[in-house]
This record gives C-alpha cells, structure tokens and sequence, in this order.
C-alpha cells in the first residue's frame, strides 16, 4: 500500500482514521509492534468510538521512520524516540521562524511606506523643522 498519494499539507493527512491493522500494515509492521510503539509513545493513536485505535497517515510515515532508523540504522528505540522530539521540535521552531519572518516583512513594508510618505512634502507626514525628528499629520482642508 502506498500513501505518497496525501500530501502533507492535505488536511486528510492528519486525520486519525486507519485501523490499527490497517496502519500497521502500512507501515510494513505487525499490529503489535505497532500497540508497542504506541506505548513507547512514538506516535499516538486516536480512539474511534467504540474505543479502537486510529492513526493518521502522519502516523504511518513515522512509523515507516521509526522502522528505517530501528532497522536500518541500529537505533536502539530510545534514541528513535530522542530523535522524533528531536525533528518535533525542529518542526515546530521552523514553521515559528516562517512566521516570524513573515510578520518582519510586513513590518519592513510598513516602514518602508512611512519613510516613503515622510520624503515628500505636502504629502500625509510633514517634518516641524530641520533640527527635530518630529513629525505632525497634515491633512488638506475639505471644502465641502
């Protein structure tokens, strides 16, 4: 089975649907290894109604990493585990950057708006004299 049909950005993604047998085989795992690394913490399943496990197809590419790592790599499961919180909190501090910056660049545009504003007489901002930084708002007189 395949799940590189659901991009991460898909809310489907993230959605706590797949049986645990469903999932496990996904993942290319027996259903108990799966129960295990649950316990482990490793992933975390949600709970349908009736009380039966749920994973996402998040869940299903982590577990096809834990395997990778454990398998592949000879990471005993405690350092899978470092390594998940690990790239979690890279995660989370890249998508806080991404904001970051994006909120800096609006504030650069508004400066540079201002500034632009401040630069021509008669316009909105005037300077009150050549010795101060201080700026009055002048507003043209409306005849109504």
């Amino acid at each position: 089975m395949s799940v590189e049909f659901i991009g991460s950005d898909d809310p489907a993604y993230e959605a706590k649907v797949l049986m645990i047998s469903v999932a496990a085989r996904m993942a290319g795992m027996h259903p108990q290894t799966l129960r295990q690394y649950d316990r482990l913490g490793l992933v975390q399943a949600g709970r349908a109604a009736g009380g039966g496990r749920r994973y996402s197809v998040r869940d299903v590419v982590l577990l096809r990493e834990v395997q990778r790592l454990s398998q592949d790599e000879g990471v005993n499961l405690a350092g899978v585990k470092r390594i998940i919180g690990q790239e979690r909190l890279l995660e989370q501090a890249q998508q806080r950057i991404a904001r970051l910056e994006a909120e800096l660049d609006a504030a650069y545009r508004r400066v540079a708006e201002l500034e632009s504003l401040a630069r021509f007489p008669g316009r909105d901002l005037v300077p009150t004299n050549r010795a101060s930084t201080a700026l009055v708002v002048w507003r043209p007189r409306r005849d109504h």
